[in-house]
């Protein structure tokens, strides 16, 4: 055997050995509610398109009305070729519902972070990161060069000590977090961090990929309360209530037209198929017209927490904490035999010793099985 398979059997045994290790299971998406694995129809509680926009009709329609307009793929790059004209709509339209200057769109959500903060820092900066925020967002932190200093979860006391003790050693400060954490579904107190970025001059960036579309009628994390916190790097995903793909930064016209100019993941990366494009913008009409339907996500989340006997839910996201990987590998497949999917999650996602259930809800997910599901997780997973 070859060196190089020999590293991957050992470290894929090692993974096997701590119940680590992953594997993809073919699922067919069905109508966004119920999906089919290894067979079976399952209720999904895992999924992020938390409005069931990938499986609206006016959607669908609009995604195979771009691509019948304007082909399957986008040809190059967009500062070459490929940045068709659905790209200015959907840009304006992302602004406007940020309450921002422009807007950008990138591939993903992930070469969103990778190229924004490199885009922005570099060795002589600092950036101060969220313990809990997303991968995407140290890997951006990473690669910018800068030093970085992590502050514990939303805990903005310790943010601010950390800049009293350091801001001054640095040109710029970059202040990144989560609108909503994505395993555990509470929420950043953007306002509070707000406060401190402009009292030691950072510059303040939220991922709102699980707030977009599902907070604040609609508009995301940063509306959730009143008056909406002021950030200047609104970052997101078209992949989760949008239902679409690709990820955005809406900001002022001078950082948008910067982003254009240094932010690798974009300039060396193939715009969006048009599909992708279209179906954002039709997503976006349903979104903006009908903020009571985009409220229902988290009114389904917080019946649920109140039938498991569970802290309130914050998002669409509820955290059921088991702590063992094996045990919620064992929580998981419970739920799958009475029919439900929802996939355990384990470190290195999450921190060691807090293996989960990831439970997310969507507007279309029947009551009843919300009920039936919290009863199951209540009696039978953590009594």
């Amino acid at each position: 055997m070859r060196s190089l398979d020999l590293f991957a059997r050992d470290k894929l045994a090692a993974r096997e050995r701590e119940n680590l290790r992953r594997g993809i299971v073919e699922t067919a998406a069905g109508d966004g509610v119920n999906v089919v694995r290894n067979g079976r129809t399952l209720l999904s509680f895992c999924s992020n398109d938390y409005l069931n926009l990938s499986q609206h009709p006016a959607v669908k329609r609009a995604a195979a009305l771009a691509a019948e307009k304007y082909g399957a793929g986008a040809g190059a790059s967009r500062l070459v070729t490929g940045s068709n004209p659905l790209y200015t709509e959907l840009e304006g339209r992302l602004a406007r519902l940020k309450g921002a200057d422009a807007a950008c769109v990138f591939g993903s959500g992930y070469l969103a972070n990778a190229g924004i903060i490199p885009a922005l820092t570099g060795r002589d900066d600092v950036i101060l990161i969220d313990e809990l925020a997303h991968a995407s967002m140290h890997t951006g932190a990473r690669l910018s060069g800068a030093p970085i200093l992590t502050f514990r979860h939303n805990d903005v006391a310790h943010l601010r000590t950390l800049l009293e003790a350091e801001r001054a050693r640095f040109t710029h400060a970059l202040i990144v977090t989560e609108g909503v954490f994505s395993m555990d579904g509470d929420l950043a107190p953007l306002q509070d961090l707000s406060e401190v970025a402009n009292r030691y001059d950072a510059w303040l960036m939220s991922d709102d990929a699980h707030g977009i579309g599902v907070l604040g009628k609609g508009r995301g994390s940063a509306f959730a309360t009143n008056p909406p916190a002021e950030i200047p790097l609104q970052m997101g995903t078209l992949s989760k209530a949008i239902g679409s793909y690709g990820g955005y930064l809406c900001a002022s016209r001078e950082v948008i037209d910067l982003m254009h100019n240094r932010a690798r993941t974009l300039i060396y990366s193939t715009g969006l198929p048009p599909a992708a494009l279209g179906a954002a913008i039709a997503a976006l009409d349903i979104i903006e017209g009908d903020p009571d339907y985009a409220a229902l996500p988290v009114r389904k989340a917080r019946a649920f927490t109140r039938a498991a006997n569970l802290p309130a839910a914050e998002s669409a996201i509820v955290p059921v904490t088991i702590g063992d990987a094996d045990a919620a590998l064992r929580a998981s497949a419970l739920l799958e035999d009475e029919g439900f999917l929802v996939v355990a999650i384990r470190p290195p996602t999450v921190p060691e010793g807090t293996a989960r259930l990831r439970v997310t809800f969507n507007a279309a997910q029947p009551d009843e099985a919300i009920e039936r599901l919290a009863n199951i997780v209540r009696n039978r997973i953590l009594s």
